[in-house]
Formats: C-alpha cells, structure tokens, sequence
C-alpha cells in the first residue's frame, strides 16, 4: 500500500487546506498526474502524485486542513489486490448527469474561503467559467484577508532566513551592450510572439553558472548540504493581490531559450491566476529576483530556505546592470560567490552560445 502525503510546497508551509479531489477510487494513476488541489497560505496549488498505482482510499476529505505530511489518500502499488473500492470521493455525492461548471482553481480556493458553493455562481470567464472575480462579486467580499494572509507567510518564511541562514551580498556590474544587441537583432527576426525578453538570458546565464558552482544550487537540510542534480530556477514573481510566490522553472540549463521564454511566460500567467503544481513549488534549487522594471539598481535578496543562494538583477544603467548574489555562509564563501557571478558575466558577453 502507497501512502500518498500532504507535501511541504514552500519553507512557510506548515500546513494545507484540501479543496477538491481530481482523482477517485479505482482510478490508475501515473507519476506526475495531478490528484488534488490543495490551499497554501500563498496560492491553490495543484499537487501531484509521483508514485504509480491505483487509488484505494481518499483519507481527507474536501474541506479539511491537515499539517503537512498528514496521509491523504492510500493507494495501490502496482501488482497488488485489495478489497471492493468505494468510487465515492469523500464530501460528494455521486456525480449526476449535469456537468460540472468550470472552476478555475483560485475561484475555487477562494469560494471555499468564503463558504459558498461555486455551482451556483455564474461565471464570466472563457466559456462561462468561475473566475476569482465572479466570486468576489457574488459574496461582496474582496480580496483584502488574502493579501494580509500571504504577508504574514511571506515575513514568517523571511524571518526564519535570516534566522538560520548566514547570508554574506556580492555585486557586480555587468556590461549589457553585447547582450542587448544580440537580443534586438534576434527578435528582429522572430514574429511577435516569439519574441524574448532580457529575462530569458538572464535566467540562461545563471543555470549555466550554476553548473560550475554547484556549491550555489541546492539545499541544506539537517546540517547536510545536497548539491541539486539539475537547475530548477525559482523566479519570483508579484502577484496583483499583494504578495510574490517564487515557483521554479523546471530544468533551464538543459532549455532552449525559446524554450525558456516559453515556460517563464506560462509560469507568470498561472501563478497569477493561482494554478500552480505542488512540484513548481518545492522544486527550486536557487532562486532569481529581476527588479529590472521597478527601476533600482541593486536587489540583494533574502534567500529562501532550504536553497542556499538566490541572484538579484536591478536595472539596466548606461549599457551595465547590476547583478547582485546572496550566499549562505554555510556551503559557499565569499570568493566562490564572486568567481559565480563573474561566470554569470562571461555567458551573458557571448548570449548566442547560452
């Protein structure tokens, strides 16, 4: 028998409100299915399971908030035989011939939130679905509580880095003119939606560096560093409701550029409407923070536990931006940060290699 857990998907997680199943008994299951959509103190988040088998059991019922690691379904290894199965899925009844309406995972979360039952709000969305706004509009409530809530978990999350982490800040000007013609001309050439922004070869420098500092990817746990076996980027992003999630971008060392572009823009645009997977959550192994657009020069960031460094970008002055590294004291010094960022520097003066 598999037990399948409530993840941590972040360092602020202690615990998660089950919304909805997307599963139910006797359904086979492969790794990287989604099967429930959980409450976080920052988004509703979709969360895999990574095991393959048949699920047996749904323990927690919608509704619930259980702490993290708490078993929420029990499912059936591969091979192996158990009783009848009950296809009910706990707190429903058995589905009728109506179709459900569509539910975008935040307007779910957030109706769940106020206690109203999302069937019966009409929604404005693509084809008549429920939007987050359909619901605020329904109830009379805003979104107030929820940008106080995430504050709250953002300062409980920063406060145990600084805590146990010892930071030390590096900064380095880095020259942008090559980097900025390469990438004009390259858009110059692409249609319009193919088009890159500065992001992607920022993003691109900073995995690749990474593959030759692997002191600056990964995490610490139990007093024990593990180096991460690939680079899965944490990029923070503002939300519009107050508040930022840093949600990873899976693999960028092994990515295209295009094929970076691609995936920041589809992560930007879920997060913001509060559809991200439980794996974009837990996975990174370093984080970037681009304040190229907020107009200051230098960011230096606090980094979020278990990762070791996180790399700030600040805004482009006369043909230069300030690239900035916080690093933990614990893996990594000083002279290896900077030897890191000057490696971040060398890819971004040759950007048709990244």
């Amino acid at each position: 028998m598999i037990e399948f857990k409530l993840p941590s998907l972040g360092s602020d997680m202690d615990e998660g409100k089950l919304l909805e199943w997307h599963v139910k008994p006797g359904d086979h299951l492969k790794k990287g299915d989604v099967v429930a959509l959980v409450d976080t103190s920052k988004a509703a988040v979709d969360v895999e399971i990574w095991e393959e088998g048949t699920m047996h059991e749904l323990v927690v019922q919608p509704g619930e908030t259980v702490p993290v690691g708490t078993v929420l379904a029990r499912l059936l290894a591969p091979g192996e035989v158990a009783g009848k199965i009950d296809r009910t899925i706990p707190g429903e009844t058995k589905p009728g011939p109506e179709k459900r309406k569509a539910v975008s995972p935040a307007a779910r979360k957030r109706a769940s939130e106020l206690g109203v039952d999302v069937e019966k709000i009409a929604g404005t969305g693509p084809q008549g679905s429920v939007t987050v706004e359909d619901v605020e509009k329904a109830t009379g409530k805003k979104e107030v509580d929820r940008a106080l809530e995430m504050r709250k978990a953002i300062a409980a999350a920063m406060a145990r880095s600084k805590r146990e982490i010892p930071h030390y800040y590096l900064m380095e000007s880095i020259p942008m003119e090559r980097a900025g013609t390469w990438l004009a001309g390259e858009n110059a050439r692409r249609p319009l939606p193919e088009r890159m922004l500065m992001a992607t070869l920022l993003l691109k420098a900073t995995a690749l560096a990474c593959q030759d500092f692997p002191e600056m990817n990964g995490h610490y746990r139990d007093g024990t560093f593990s180096p991460a076996s690939s680079v899965h980027l944490g990029v923070a992003i503002s939300l519009r409701q107050g508040g930022l999630v840093a949600p990873a971008v899976h693999d960028v060392q092994r990515k295209s550029l295009s094929e970076v572009m691609k995936a920041l823009s589809d992560l930007v645009r879920r997060a913001r409407a509060g559809s991200l997977k439980s794996s974009e959550m837990s996975d990174p192994t370093i984080t970037v923070t681009n304040l190229g657009d907020g107009g200051v020069q230098a960011v230096f960031g606090v980094i979020y536990p278990p990762q070791v460094a996180l790399v700030g970008f600040g805004t482009p002055r006369n043909g230069a931006l300030v690239a900035t590294v916080s690093g933990d004291h614990r893996v990594s010094d000083g002279h290896r940060g900077a030897l890191f960022l000057a490696r971040i520097s060398q890819w971004l003066q040759q950007p048709e290699k990244l």
